[in-house]
């Protein structure tokens, strides 16, 4: 396993969670469900920002409704496989089962690690930062609005830097990325 970064156990830092969904569930339609699993991220650690709610195409699988996305950022003290394993427990209690259903395809809730401060983790369940985050949109641009300045640690960029290079076309087109709402302006942004 490979861990580089200043990640010591007990030592807090900001991890920043993106959030989607595209299938209803007994929480409600997927902008309900986003908005909820933003509040049930606070029995991890302390929620710090939230971005707005973007709307966003689908990528890969095409064949599949529109996503509700955010991104929030969350101070916490647990380790990036205990962090993974309590937002896959996130994910279960919205109706979230990972073993079923078409990869890439539509879910009630998905709930990825993109970074973790500086923290640059390899193991066989998991990679930090999200080895896709350079390459989203739907993550990039809510990701920037709460934390432009944000530095992935491999790349060594900022957040607003990836977003900045990204092409404008297809699934990554500024149009198939689009504010819904606004974040409600009380969190701090890191």
């Amino acid at each position: 396993m490979l861990n580089i970064g200043l990640n010591e156990i007990g030592m807090r830092q900001i991890a920043y969670i993106g959030l989607g969904s595209n299938l209803d569930s007994p929480a409600g339609p997927p902008v309900e469900i986003v908005r909820a699993a933003i509040e049930s991220l606070a029995t991890i650690g302390a929620i710090l920002a939230r971005s707005s709610l973007y709307v966003t195409a689908p990528v890969s699988y095409e064949n599949q409704p529109p996503f509700i996305n955010a991104v929030a950022g969350l101070r916490t003290e647990q380790d990036p496989e205990r962090l993974l394993k309590c937002l896959l427990a996130v994910e279960r209690s919205f109706g979230r089962d990972r073993t079923a259903g078409i990869p890439k395809g539509p879910r009630t809730l998905d709930l990825d690690l993109l970074l973790i401060g500086d923290l640059i983790h390899e193991s066989p369940s998991l990679i930090v930062p999200h080895p896709e985050l350079p390459h989203r949109r739907f993550v990039l641009a809510p990701l920037a609005e709460i934390a432009p300045d944000a530095v992935h640690p491999a790349l060594r960029r900022t957040i607003r830097e990836l977003l900045a290079d990204l092409p404008d076309e297809g699934a990554n087109s500024r149009s198939a990325v689009r504010v819904l709402s606004h974040a409600n302006p009380l969190y701090y942004q890191a």
